[in-house]
């Protein structure tokens, strides 16, 4: 049971962050005038948000997924 004490860890931090993350969006960020449940969105994926080029990389990768199982059927 304590082998898994660590995951539960990183999860609870990464759902902490995009909760803070969407507070700071929803009160200084650019878009000030969209909801908090936009910004709440944005925030459960914080790492793309805020590395672009993460979210160009996770797209590419989707891209040739659907293109791969197009072909393979």
């Amino acid at each position: 049971m304590k082998r898994f004490a660590w995951g539960r860890w990183v999860v609870v931090g990464y759902f902490l962050i995009g909760l803070l993350y969407a507070v700071y969006a929803n009160n200084w960020g650019d878009e000030p005038y969209r909801s908090f449940a936009y910004h709440l969105g944005q925030g459960l994926v914080w790492p793309v948000v805020v590395l672009p080029g993460l979210g160009k990389f996770i797209g590419s990768l989707l891209i040739v997924a659907m293109v791969a199982f197009v072909m393979a059927s």
